[in-house]
């Protein structure tokens, strides 16, 4: 289970230079970690995980897989998309496809770089995206309610249960919120995904920041935060231009320059983690000689759902789960260790999985 994150903003804010290093870096991996490209705007990469790599130099693992994550650049929204300005229909469709969004704002001057509206205000750009996708979403659910009408008429149990989630939806955007911001219960979640609001997907924003500011952000990131944190959203602070140029390195060439740089790590793989743990996703991992792999399942997914991620088999006819949480396992120094001390447990078919478990499945053919 992976996911795909949008990315989107106005032009010239650094988007597509921020989606030409995720490229390159991935590119650029070693061949445990494959780059593929999938359009010529999605790029695939591997979700750093500095536990998966100990994991497998305990277990001699010869080959080491990551888990993945799909990054989508979106072209430039501008005003006025929603009605089709710049192609904006076309980019819509695009965000509708995504499970989140990753809104890159500029929060650097340069005059060089023309804004599209002429001024520096991430924060008024941020509004300009929503106001745009609260539109494309208001027309949206309009049209679809329209259409539900005769099969309401009729009786139809599910047409009426689309009819009031996307009342709710259109409530809550007439009062100048987005679409997230609806209470959904457990049994409606299912049906309101399907629904793929633009706004109701979670955002994350990216503040780019100059390159003196990449490690602890400027007065227009800051504004950011102040407005992400008063959202519930998140957002993280990332210089384009750093990671372009990191992007381009040798493995031992760019920890040095970011040991210059004062960084303790590359912004990229601060994104890819914050967009992973927007959608509540977790990782868990399968280790031995032939390979060690870490895999992708939501908080609170019970053992034999997150058996059914390797395989629909293993769903099917599950049997058990033999378990050892990450920290016993480099503690024990691997599964046999862990078995000696108490650590190795087996759980049935209600456990849920824990971020950082090692797992082997047992199940029926």
């Amino acid at each position: 289970m992976g996911f795909k994150m949008g990315i989107v903003g106005l032009p010239n804010v650094g988007k597509s230079t921020l989606f030409n290093a995720l490229t390159r870096t991935a590119a650029a991996q070693a061949a445990n970690f494959p780059f593929c490209t999938i359009e010529p705007n999605v790029g695939d990469v591997a979700v750093p995980d500095a536990r998966l790599t100990r994991l497998a130099e305990i277990a001699k693992s010869r080959e080491v897989i990551p888990t993945r994550m799909t990054f989508v650049d979106i072209a430039g929204l501008v005003r006025g998309a929603s009605k089709g300005e710049g192609l904006g229909n076309q980019f819509l469709a695009n965000i509708r496809e995504t499970d989140a969004i990753a809104h890159v704002l500029r929060c650097f001057v340069d005059d060089d770089v023309t804004h599209v509206e002429g001024r520096i205000d991430p924060v008024a750009d941020a509004e300009t995206i929503e106001t745009e996708l609260m539109i494309a979403d208001m027309d949206s659910i309009e049209r679809r309610l329209a259409n539900l009408s005769r099969k309401l008429r009729g009786g139809d149990k599910e047409a009426a249960e689309q009819d009031a989630l996307l009342r709710r939806a259109l409530a809550a955007l007439e009062a100048g919120r987005p679409a997230r911001t609806v209470e959904v219960s457990d049994d409606e979640r299912k049906s309101w995904r399907m629904l793929q609001l633009l706004t109701s997907k979670p955002v994350l924003y990216v503040c780019n920041v100059e390159e003196s500011s990449a490690g602890s952000g400027n007065a227009q990131s800051a504004r950011v935060a102040e407005m992400a944190a008063a959202q519930g959203a998140a957002h993280v602070v990332i210089s384009a231009q750093i990671e372009e140029e990191i992007s381009q390195l040798a493995p031992d060439e760019a920890e040095m320059f970011l040991s210059e740089m004062g960084l303790e790590e590359p912004g990229l793989d601060r994104l890819i983690r914050a967009g992973y743990a927007l959608l509540g996703l977790q990782t868990y991992f399968t280790v031995g000689p032939k390979e060690a792999r870490a895999w992708t399942i939501a908080r609170g997914t019970l053992a034999p759902q997150a058996a059914g991620v390797i395989h629909g088999d293993f769903e099917r006819g599950f049997i058990r789960a033999e378990t050892v949480a990450y920290e016993d396992y480099i503690a024990c120094n691997g599964e046999a260790g862990a078995k000696e001390a108490g650590k190795f447990r087996v759980e049935g078919k209600g456990y849920e999985v824990k971020d950082g478990d090692v797992l082997h499945f047992l199940f029926n053919a």
